[in-house]
């Protein structure tokens, strides 16, 4: 019998999280009367955890899909995918070139040693790009004081039909909790790149989702939103919850108690002696572990789910186990079912919290030993 552990992804929760954003962009653009944003939902990093294939079949609406892996970008066409691909770090050495030539996709260029490589290579017909400023985010793209003369070199490519359209991008570094810092690198952005035409794309899961995006709209651009986060039903927001948003989770990770006891007060549970019983307590012995991707220094009180009923991780979580509270929960027995996030679970920003992470942090970290259930009704 397998361990009694699984990992399940909704399909149609994928779908509908689309659905909100999409419409969330069209009720507003309405409302000021300025063209509808498209949409690259991000698939990167095997699509949050869920699975190109998956993330394929349920992200038809969008406009375009994007991520960062060449191999992953193969996948999508071969799942299907007809439309654009963007890839977001572009291409890594020349022969990268030749994918994004027979695969039709979308490279970023962010450096000029991209360019270079471009202008040494022989493509059968000119592929879109976009190129990448850097507003403040330090990682990638170039400086605004830079980015005129890459757009002449992309133009010069253009001319030499190795290029086709020149979209203009950058990443928000702080749009989930200030929008001051947003403020000025969007406006950093519009003053550098005033003047050349072609598509935006600006917008990660936390701008899409407030109003970053509609300055740049009211400014006359063709822009492109790109949604990750909030696509896998977690929220963008520090002080927002994904369900006040209208998301629901798309992955739920759930395990079944392996074992029940009653400790009397005063007893020690788990590695490290971390946490130690106040009273009497009813503990259930959980078949899930930080090797599933759960992650080892959770604070005792993170939030659990045991047959319906809200609890608490206790003690430190080890390797192929976890020890929960089950005193509230008199009917749980081993086979008990526990859900560690998801549906009919805790929030997965809340335990992300209970971890000192993130949501994208423990979607991304199952791993490969836990069985995987697509299932297509929420």
């Amino acid at each position: 019998m397998p361990r009694p552990i699984s990992l399940t992804i909704s399909v149609s929760a994928l779908r509908h999280n689309l659905d909100v954003v999409r419409g969330r962009l069209a009720r507003v653009s309405a409302e000021r009367n300025v063209p509808c944003p498209k949409v690259w939902a991000v698939i990167k990093a095997n699509a949050y955890g869920h699975g190109i294939e998956n993330a394929v079949q349920a992200l038809g609406m969008a406009d375009g899909l994007a991520m960062l892996d060449l191999d992953e970008a193969v996948r999508t066409r071969e799942a299907g995918w007809k439309g654009p691909i963007l890839l977001l770090e572009g291409f890594f050495e020349p022969a990268d070139i030749a994918v994004v030539d027979a695969y039709r996709l979308t490279p970023v260029l962010h450096c000029h040693e991209q360019l270079d490589m471009l202008e040494k290579s022989r493509l059968a017909r000119p592929v879109d790009a976009y190129i990448k400023v850097n507003t403040g985010m330090n990682r990638l793209g170039f400086m605004p004081a830079d980015v005129a003369h890459a757009y002449d070199r992309a133009l010069a490519l253009r001319r030499d039909e190795r290029l086709a359209s020149i979209g203009k991008m950058s990443h928000f570094s702080c749009a989930d909790d200030n929008a001051e810092v947003t403020r000025r690198e969007q406006q950093r952005f519009l003053d550098t790149t005033h003047g050349l035409p072609g598509p935006v794309s600006l917008c990660n899961s936390a701008a899409t989702l407030s109003d970053s995006v509609w300055s740049a709209l009211d400014a006359g651009l063709e822009q492109w939103v790109r949604p990750g986060i909030c696509l896998y039903g977690a929220s963008p927001f520090p002080d927002r919850s994904a369900a006040s948003l209208g998301l629901k989770p798309v992955q739920t990770l759930s395990a079944r108690l392996l074992a029940v006891r009653e400790l009397p007060a005063g007893q020690p549970i788990g590695y490290g002696h971390t946490f130690t019983t106040r009273g009497v307590t009813r503990t259930g012995i959980v078949a899930c572990g930080y090797a599933d991707g759960y992650p080892r220094l959770t604070a005792p009180d993170t939030p659990v789910t045991v047959d319906g009923v809200p609890s608490r991780l206790l003690g430190r979580v080890s390797m192929d186990m976890m020890v929960v509270d089950i005193t509230s929960v008199p009917g749980a027995r081993p086979g008990s079912t526990v859900v560690l996030w998801g549906e009919g679970g805790p929030d997965i920003d809340d335990v992300a919290k209970g971890a000192r992470t993130i949501g994208y942090e423990l979607m991304c970290s199952v791993t490969p030993r836990v069985p995987r259930r697509v299932v297509s009704a929420s």
